[in-house]
């Protein structure tokens, strides 16, 4: 149990009973080239490419305020002095997988931390004879066939006897590397890189980075260092104690994406459902309109043929009543130039019957009907299949002469209050329109400053009446013209008296005093009326009431008039004001 919980260190080979060597093309294969990894670096963000691949990416420079090295964990900065910290020019990256920036040490991207995990996978995938072939550690010519144990270096066949030779190497363990396919490590050692030939075996506490013999003697004489397997548990602990805070952040991040999925697939179902409803509701409407358009054009084909027939119809009459005449024209001056006196006064009785039948003939000389069609597409026509439609065809036309004016303002008219009036639109025979969209033109000009018209506004009400109205700003006779087409209609033009603004009433338009001050005594009203009892002011049926409504101001009974109280002492402006209702 003790031999499974202790974490084997790199450079040493181990196997564990049915372990697997790993497959993941991921842990073996270079996210930017696709390769295997060569020479592989492990970047801040924590993923792996290699270093012929990042040093074929654009750096950019960023400024580095912290001052010394950068952040990046690398081997090369471990093992550098320490410099004064100071702004200067720092060289970056992007990562080519996640786009982070990378800061790169003083030496570049060589000098960035060596994914020793993706070696040794690379090595294993080979030895499974997945990847390339391994070369030899020490010639770096042919392909490897045993590896030496001792020395954790894959070598070829001639190397190997080489090895065997040499007194250092002869007695070090060699193994077939077809014996080493079930074995999950196999990597090399790594070897201190402030001193090549040295291992790295012991951390230094202090500087918080592994080392050599040689550097504890050396750099690190004095700082508290131990061997990687002492130290190994409490890092590896500190590791775990962050990695069980940073899982339950991956699993909550997992799980968000899966309901953003999950949302997304929801999504793309009511978009799909909400466009079947907007493709069936067009479809609806386009059949629907196509219908109408078929009613309409039915529609404008009976009003040809009924107009046609109207045509012919008085085409064929006048050809007959002009044959008829021609014929009592010509035999009339034939007799008349070519007969003799007797035979004029022979045939004058059937003569002058004739003509005179002929000239008792009614007959209109303008068509019956006129080319008048027009189309609105505006108007509504109903429904059709359940929808709404619009369009309409109409042989009516507006005749300026018929349109009248309506309104109380058509001839007077207050400064700065608005006044207007209604322009009914009838066609030929008197009917009304119906329908709106006709080119109303009004114009309201001081006949005194006929170069400062007063704006007018005409509000189309849809139904062949338009409102029109205008704001004078001072008294004054104003000149109104309203044409449509260009042609004056009836009434027009026409000359409106614009009197001063009304003084406005100072009281309440009440039905009596008592009423709308609420049965104050002391409430009193221009009208005179009196209650008993003490009451100043008109009750109903009481003396003095006018029995209708009225101003409490100055009696008048129409509410929209001038105040003509002037202010004197039969009725105090104070006891006017009563209670509105």
């Amino acid at each position: 149990m003790s031999e499974n919980k202790k974490q084997p260190l790199l450079g040493l080979v181990s196997k564990r009973p049915g372990a697997k060597a790993p497959s993941n093309s991921g842990k073996t294969h270079c996210p930017s080239c696709l390769g295997l990894f060569k020479a592989p670096k492990l970047l801040p963000c924590l993923h792996t490419v290699c270093t012929t691949c990042l040093e074929q990416l654009e750096p950019f420079s960023v400024v580095d305020v912290r001052g010394g090295d950068s952040d990046t964990s690398s081997e090369g900065s471990l093992f550098q002095e320490p410099k004064p910290r100071s702004p200067r020019p720092q060289i970056g990256i992007l990562c080519p997988v996640c786009d982070a920036q990378v800061d790169l040490p003083v030496g570049g991207v060589k000098a960035l931390t060596v994914d020793h995990l993706a070696m040794n996978d690379v090595m294993l995938e080979s030895l499974r004879g997945e990847g390339q072939g391994l070369v030899c550690d020490l010639c770096s010519d042919r392909e490897v066939e045993k590896r030496c144990q001792t020395c954790k270096a894959n070598l070829c066949h001639f190397c190997c006897q080489a090895h065997r030779r040499q007194k250092k190497t002869m007695y070090h363990t060699m193994v077939d590397l077809k014996d080493l396919k079930g074995y999950s490590r196999i990597g090399k050692p790594i070897l201190c890189p402030t001193h090549p030939a040295e291992e790295l075996r012991l951390f230094c506490e202090l500087c918080d980075r592994p080392v050599c013999r040689d550097c504890v003697v050396g750099e690190h004489r004095e700082h508290p260092c131990d061997f990687t397997s002492n130290v190994i548990h409490k890092h590896g602990d500190s590791m775990r104690e962050l990695l069980k805070g940073t899982q339950p952040h991956v699993e909550a991040l997992e799980e968000a994406l899966a309901q953003i999925k999950g949302l997304n697939s929801a999504l793309q179902e009511r978009v799909d459902a909400v466009a079947a409803d907007v493709n069936s509701f067009s479809a609806g409407y386009i059949k629907a309109i196509e219908e109408h358009r078929d009613k309409l054009l039915a529609q404008l084909e009976d009003i040809r043929v009924q107009k046609e027939n109207t045509l012919q119809l008085q085409k064929a009459q006048l050809e007959q009543l002009l044959a008829d005449m021609r014929t009592g024209v010509e035999f009339t001056e034939h007799l008349l130039t070519s007969g003799s006196d007797l035979e004029i006064l022979v045939t004058k009785g059937v003569v002058v019957e004739r003509l005179t039948q002929l000239n008792k003939i009614e007959y209109s000389a303008r068509p019956g009907v006129s080319d008048k069609i027009s189309f609105s597409p505006q108007e509504k026509a109903g429904r059709c299949r359940g929808y709404e439609v619009f369009g309409a065809i109409s042989t009516k036309e507006v005749d300026p002469a018929k349109c009248v004016l309506h309104g109380e303002d058509l001839h007077r008219a207050r400064e700065k209050q608005k006044a207007s009036f209604t322009l009914f639109c009838k066609d030929a025979a008197g009917e009304s329109m119906d329908r709106g969209g006709d080119n109303i033109q009004v114009a309201v000009v001081p006949k005194d400053k006929k170069d400062c018209p007063v704006k007018t506004i005409v509000q189309d009400n849809k139904d062949g009446t338009y409102s029109v109205s205008y704001t004078p700003k001072e008294p004054g006779v104003y000149s109104v013209w309203v044409c449509v087409k260009e042609q004056h209609v009836q009434g027009s033009p026409f000359t409106v008296t614009v009197r001063k603004k009304n003084r406005p009433h100072q009281g309440v338009f009440h039905c009596c005093a008592f009423c709308s001050s609420g049965g104050q005594k002391t409430a009193r009203c221009a009208c005179g009326g009196t209650m008993p009892g003490g009451y100043l002011g008109c009750g109903h049926g009481h003396k003095g009431h006018p029995g209708r409504p009225h101003w409490s101001c100055c009696g008048k009974f129409t509410e929209k008039s001038e105040c003509t109280w002037t202010g004197g002492q039969s009725a105090p402006r104070s006891l006017l004001r009563t209670v509105a209702l």
